[in-house]
């Protein structure tokens, strides 16, 4: 039996008015990528392949900045004032795109890695953080190749609404394949690493002028009209 009632409150479909609503002249202004790694080691080789994914990023012509998580506290859901907390929170709302970098760690990414992500909100007033950013992950491991770390890194970045790219990198032996300054050696892990970095480059020249029309939800829309704003997510501070 069928129903052809329309809801009211559903939006009402229009191709031609969407499609007049994407950008129509692209921003000139460098990429804007936000790099985290997850080890607080001084001699840490994720830091090494974050840092030559910004050196990669830098010469396509991104501007990049890498966060430094050594005294960035454990997430307690209180602490936002701190200045770790503060400076995480502002590069990530600076960002446009992200590059995740973590160790495996007893098959999975590390806690020094998660506790960054536990600190950045979904939702902080009107500003979404992450929602909508492009997003590389990366893992580097002690032994053989594996992929536990960047798989659980996409399950995050899908949480946190990014654009994840369907490029990644997964470095094994990493004691292996940085010299002694840290820059990593020529191999087909390298060539890999240039190619993610490629691709997440050109995603984020694509997506990050049509970021407000590709993110725009009934649900959410629904819930201004009925509130006035986003209900605050857990893990915001308190205004």
């Amino acid at each position: 039996m069928s129903d052809d009632r329309i809801d009211d409150d559903l939006p009402p479909h229009d191709p031609g008015a969407t499609f007049a609503t994407f950008a129509t002249t692209p921003s000139t202004h460098p990429p804007r990528i936000l790099i985290l790694y997850g080890s607080l080691r001084e001699k840490s080789f994720s830091r090494y392949l974050g840092e030559e994914c910004g050196r990669v990023l830098t010469r396509f012509g991104a501007e990049v900045r890498t966060f430094d998580p050594r005294g960035l506290p454990v997430f307690d859901r209180s602490s936002f004032d701190l200045p770790k907390v503060r400076e995480l929170r502002g590069l990530t709302e600076w960002s446009e795109a992200h590059v995740w970098v973590s160790p495996e760690q007893h098959g999975s990414m590390t806690a020094a890695f998660k506790n960054q992500i536990d600190w950045i909100p979904l939702t902080d007033g009107a500003v979404r953080p992450t929602q909508g950013r492009t997003l590389a992950v990366l893992q580097v491991s002690g032994g053989s190749q594996s992929f536990n770390a960047v798989n659980q890194l996409r399950v995050l970045g899908r949480w946190m609404r990014m654009y994840t790219i369907p490029n990644q990198s997964s470095v094994p032996k990493a004691f292996e394949q940085f010299d002694a300054s840290g820059r990593m050696k020529p191999s087909s892990f390298r060539d890999r690493v240039v190619d993610v970095m490629e691709e997440l480059f050109r995603f984020t020249l694509l997506l990050r002028d049509n970021v407000e029309i590709l993110n725009t939800r009934y649900s959410e829309e629904k819930e201004r009209r009925t509130h006035g704003a986003l209900k605050p997510a857990l893990g915001v501070a308190p205004k």
